[in-house]
This record gives C-alpha cells, structure tokens and sequence, in this order.
C-alpha cells in the first residue's frame, strides 16, 4: 500500500506531560475472506515464489535456553516507566526472567513490509521475534504464509479474555497467528462549540454549512470503508462496481469544494484550532483532545464505524516463539491490560480489563472509546483484503482524488 501515514501527535498523558501520540498513521482493517489452513488455498499477494509454508520455514526455538525477546511495534505504544511505576514491560521481565529487547521501529505498514519482505518472502530470519501490524497487513501476512503459528495451549488468556468484537476474523478464524495488541475505531469528530452534532458520514459530506470546513482521513482503508457504505456495500466485502460508485460520490465532494482536506492526525489541531468545525476522526486521537478541550466530540455515525485493531505476530524463523507466546499471554492479563490501557488510551482488547481499571484510573472505567460495549461494536465494520491488482488499481484511483 502507498497510502500516506499520520505524524506523531502531541497530546496530554495521563500523568499531565507531553507525550508522543501512539503511532505516525492508522490503519485500514483488512478483514476479508481469507481462507487460513493448507497453504494451497492462502490469497496469493505478491509473487508465488515468495509464499512460504509456515509449518517447514521455521527454526529451532531456543527459548528455554535464551531468556530474550525481540519485539518491534509503533512508536508510544507501550507505557513508560515513571518515578512512581514500573512498566508493564518491566513487569513481565520480573514475573518471567525474560529480557525484552523493545523497538519502536513500525512506523508504516507498508514501510515495515518492505524492510522485511525479502528475508520472509525468500525464508530467513528477521531477527525479531514479535512484530505488530495492523489488520490488513497481518491477514497479508498471514496469507503469504509468513507467520507462525500459536500454540493455543501457551495463549490461554488470548482465547478466554479477547474481547467478542475481534474474535472471528476472517484471515484468523481461531486468532491461530495473531493477538490484537490495541483496537480503535473509526468515526465523526466535531467541534460543539463551532457546529451542531454531526451524526452520519452522509450528513458530513452533504451539510451545506459543513461545507469547506471538513476534512477526511488519508489512510485509504477506513475513508473508503465509510464511501463503500454509502455506495450500499459492505467494506467487509464489495463488488468493483460498489467501489466505483463510492470513489465517484467522494470525487464530486472534492470537486465541490465540500472537504477542505485530506489530513493524518493534524486535524485535531485544525478542529480544536476552529479551522474545520468536523472530520473524519480515530478514536484515541479524540480521547487526548478532550483531555484539553471538552467540546471536541467523537460520534459512532448512522452508518456504522470503522473497527480496526494492531496484531501481534510471530514471523517465521523466530527463535524465541514460546517467549513471545508468554508475552502475549502476559498482555492477556486483566490488569496488565488495564495498566497498558491507561496510557495508550485506544480500546482495550481484554476482557475484565474494565473492571481492573477501578483501581488505576476511575475516570477512564467508562470511556467508551477505551471500553466500548458489544452493542455498541456491533455495527463495526472492516476493510477487505485486496489482492495486488485491486490495491494497485483501488490506490491509483484513491491517489487519483485526493491528490496523494
């Protein structure tokens, strides 16, 4: 994918310092049928002979003799040490003996792939044992037959505490190769003190007040999930025609004037500043605003929203896959889970969390932007997998109009 991907924000942390937002873009959630078992049947992206078999391209796991873990996720993404607390890094270092060797080195989905594809598409080793990718990446991935899989046995808390919205994924049925490490949603942002409540996709694309004071998310997957909707599709799975129809309806906005922009997460700062009045918004990003503005509003539109999550994922030729699987069951612990909530403010993905936050931070224990209900996640929505002819004709188009 070339799709272009969020600065890193500024926002207040729980404890009132500056800190660097969770990552530098979000997102589309690749949810699509992607059948998982015999590698015959996995989606061919990319070249056939750089699909691998999980089950024969691994090496020897040392980990009950090497006590390390290499782990590669996005940047401020994991709760930091203070004066007062240890991480839950730490924590696990502790509980399991085990040295965590921790990068912030995913920065682009796209970017990442690219600085690994070689060494997974050819079977050698990447010299980590965890990475974190967002859902269309990993079910990507996963298909290329890249990522090994869990030992259910060692992922206990995975299968017990993952939250009903992200179970059942299409590319991972069972969660047989991934575990969500965050989750968040894709909706409406406004200003109340600039605009009345803006409650559909429909309605911010066609309000005649709005118009030239809006802004659209860059990130392809989850601006055109929302065209899709309107087009009468589903973002799970639409026809061509059901895409065209959607890319025309947001070509004519453009045209009109109506979006003033195509942004990453700058918008907050344009919709607290007063230079758009709403947007297109990521759920967490919304939740720091609010920690400094309590006009700035998040809204699930009538349409639905955009659900994604961030995996981890076991790359072939790890050598520590029983470590990483102790990390993922370590992070499948309520309060750990808690703790690690409280700081990324993005919807947790374990359940029991909620109730394990009562004793770290009262005011988030009812966030729903951290701790939506299942009702609420119900009319979620993600983004098909897209076969490399469909991203490359579906990317051009999209380029096409925004002027990416």
């Amino acid at each position: 994918m070339t799709g272009t991907w969020r600065e890193a924000r500024v926002a207040a942390s729980p404890g009132g310092g500056p800190r660097l937002g969770r990552r530098a873009l979000i997102r589309g959630g690749g949810l699509a049928a992607l059948g998982i078992g015999s590698v015959a049947v996995l989606p061919a992206f990319g070249t056939p002979s750089a699909v691998q078999d999980p089950r024969t391209c691994r090496a020897p796991d040392v980990s009950a003799s090497q006590k390390r873990l290499v782990v590669s996720n996005w940047p401020a993404y994991i709760d930091p040490a203070t004066k007062k607390t240890t991480s839950t890094l730490q924590d696990f270092e502790k509980a399991t003996g085990i040295t965590v060797s921790y990068t912030d080195d995913v920065s682009d989905n796209a970017e990442f792939f690219a600085k690994v594809r070689n060494q997974l598409g050819s079977c050698q080793a990447v010299n980590r044992d965890m990475m974190v990718l967002t859902d269309w990446m990993a079910a990507k991935m996963i298909g290329l037959g890249w990522v090994q899989p869990l030992d259910s046995a060692k992922v206990q808390n995975l299968h017990d505490n993952l939250i009903p919205a992200l179970q059942g994924r299409a590319w991972d049925k069972n969660r047989t190769y991934s575990a969500p490490w965050q989750s968040g949603l894709t909706g409406i942002a406004y200003n109340a003190k600039l605009t009345k409540p803006v409650g559909s996709f429909s309605e911010l694309l066609t309000r005649s007040d709005l118009k030239g004071k809006i802004t659209l998310l860059s990130e392809m997957r989850d601006t055109m999930g929302f065209m899709v909707l309107l087009a009468g599709g589903q973002p799970e799975k639409f026809t061509s025609q059901q895409w065209e129809n959607g890319i025309e309806m947001l070509r004519k906005s453009v045209k009109s004037g109506h979006v003033r922009a195509f942004t990453g997460n700058e918008y907050i700062q344009d919709l607290t500043a007063g230079n758009i009045v709403a947007c297109e918004a990521w759920s967490g990003d919304v939740i720091q605003a609010q920690f400094d503005n309590p006009d700035i509003k998040f809204v699930s539109p009538e349409e639905g929203l955009m659900l994604w999550a961030d995996n981890m994922l076991v790359p072939n030729k790890a050598t520590h896959r029983t470590n990483a699987e102790k990390w993922i069951d370590y992070y499948y612990e309520p309060a750990v889970a808690a703790k690690l909530a409280a700081y990324v403010n993005y919807i947790c993905p374990v359940q029991g969390a909620q109730q394990e936050m009562e004793k770290i931070d009262k005011t988030l224990v009812d966030n729903p932007l951290i701790f939506p209900s299942e009702d609420a996640l119900k009319g979620s929505h993600g983004f098909m997998a897209l076969d490399d002819k469909q991203e490359q004709t579906y990317e051009g188009e999209w380029s096409d109009v925004t002027g990416g």
